[in-house]
């Protein structure tokens, strides 16, 4: 291990950020990096556990505690061969990642854990500025060619996977630059596009072909992706938004999330915006949902220069801290306070939104709202919610953004054309360890499969679901897969 008593001398320390007053002037990412001095310690921290549950926090089972040590030794190709060993895109992880892989630290049962996720941004960071990154493509190819519709974190993946073992790929995207939700979900304040063009120029160079502006079942036919591919990805992700069917539906200024901040990134894209224009400046604005979509409209609305911003969720407020109920290695829901929230806005919890108000000319004037308690289960868990009565009230606003989440992807065109099945949840019929559809060569990974989820699960469904591809093509398969973790930890240990 790097330093056996580092965890003992260093404390946590996150990267400087710029105060909320000066980066919500613009769009640019507003963390620095760690200064050689701490990354060393950071890295230090590592303990290089018997058992590192880290490993199994990760949903790409990052080999966590040897990346760490070649960081201390300064190691910088290892380092970037251990974490590209797991995970294709450690530069998306390393920005806009929640870390699962930080609940599970062994550090973390009494101290803060070890920062991760930083750790992980500065190897592809350092890799890229030392010239690391390179194309793996083989120069023989096997003659195969796989189309992968969607250019998410999972499609991506699956594409930069497929290339390495030698495959002909070609990504469609419906969209008019490639990068799926990484493109036009995430704002430019926590993933700058520059970052995704990076990696796009990688992937070319691997031989990966990216056609956008191509909607399969609409500029192209589902049948004929069928005939001129051996293989076929479906990586289009879960689209349909869950909405509020509550009266005032109807009115003007009523937005999905997803609207509002594709938006604003097509906005900072420089690409046209052929719709009417969604803007929070100078308006009320309230973000109905507490998650992380949630919060980047918090920080997008204060950007525009929103007058005034509130969140509402309709749970109750989680806990700060591990409760007896989120055990350790568990994933804790605990009460996130983000960057977004840090710049402005007033959270309220258990409210329930009962009706949009508009006024005279369909426009949105105020929210009915009324405040609700919850009944829990023995293991803390909702049940149900009741109105606290006499607790009815109007919340003036002019936008509303609904940032509840999504239920399964578009069935209508390309799906209904290939004739997939899909499961209870509406979502693509392709079990886990299989990723194979009912229809002959066709499979399936990321949200499409299943359902919202986060980004690195994502890039672990789009490598996963190319073994498969992989070995349905050739009979067998090279590329890495989770298993393979014990071997490299047996190389680097």
């Amino acid at each position: 291990m790097g330093k056996p008593t580092g965890f003992q001398e260093y404390d946590r320390v996150m990267p400087d950020k710029l105060p909320p007053a000066e980066r919500v002037k613009n769009y640019k990412e507003f963390e620095s990096l760690y200064s050689d001095d701490q990354l060393n310690k950071q890295s230090a921290r590592c303990m290089n556990c018997g058992v590192p549950f880290c490993h199994s926090g990760c949903p790409l089972g990052n080999i966590i505690p040897e990346f760490n040590d070649a960081v201390y030794k300064e190691k910088w190709e290892d380092a970037y061969e251990i974490l590209s060993s797991t995970n294709n895109f450690p530069e998306f992880t390393g920005r806009i990642c929640p870390a699962p892989c930080e609940s599970a630290c062994v550090l973390g049962i009494n101290k803060p854990p070890v920062a991760i996720e930083e750790i992980e941004k500065h190897i592809i960071e350092i890799a890229y500025q030392k010239g690391l990154v390179k194309p793996t493509a083989p120069l023989v190819k096997t003659g195969k060619t796989v189309a992968v519709v969607g250019s998410g974190p999972a499609g991506m993946a699956a594409a930069a996977q497929l290339a390495k073992a030698g495959h002909e790929v070609t990504v469609f995207e419906r969209d008019d630059k490639v990068g799926g939700l990484l493109r036009y979900g995430i704002p430019d304040f926590k993933l700058e596009k520059t970052v995704i063009d990076r990696r796009v120029e990688v992937m070319v160079q691997d031989g990966v072909v990216f056609k956008t502006n191509t909607e399969i079942g609409k500029d192209i036919a589902a049948d004929e992706i069928t005939r001129n591919f051996d293989a076929l990805v479906l990586a289009g992700g879960s689209t349909i938004p869950r909405d509020l069917p509550i009266p005032g539906r109807e009115l003007k200024g009523v937005y999905f999330a997803m609207e509002f901040l594709k938006q604003q990134n097509k906005r900072v894209g420089n690409s046209p915006i052929t719709v009417e224009e969604i803007l929070a400046t100078g308006k009320d604005v309230v973000v109905i949902g507490g998650g992380d979509t949630g919060s980047d409209c918090v920080g997008t609305s204060n950007r525009q220069g929103a007058n005034s911003i509130k969140q509402f969720e309709v749970m109750f407020q989680p806990p700060q801290a591990r409760t007896e109920h989120m055990p350790w290695p568990t994933y804790p829901m605990l009460l996130k306070t983000t960057t977004s929230h840090d710049e402005g806005v007033e959270r309220h919890w258990a409210v329930n939104t009962k009706e949009f108000l508009g006024d005279e000319n369909g426009n949105l004037r105020a929210l009915r709202v009324s405040d609700v308690e919850w009944e829990i289960d023995f293991l803390g868990r909702p049940v149900k919610f009741h109105e606290v009565e006499g607790s009815e009230r109007e919340i003036p606003c002019q936008r509303v953004f609904l940032a509840m989440g999504f239920l399964n992807p578009q069935y209508v065109g390309m799906l209904e054309s290939l004739g997939v099945e899909v499961d209870g949840r509406k979502n693509v019929d392709a079990k886990e360890g299989v990723y194979r559809t009912n229809v002959s060569k066709v499979f399936a990974a990321g949200d499409m499969r299943r359902g919202q989820s986060l980004v690195v699960w994502a890039i672990s469904e789009g490598r996963e679901c190319a073994r498969k591809v992989d070995e349905f093509l050739m009979g067998h398969s090279a590329l890495e897969s989770k298993d393979s973790i014990n071997q490299f930890e047996q190389v680097f240990s």
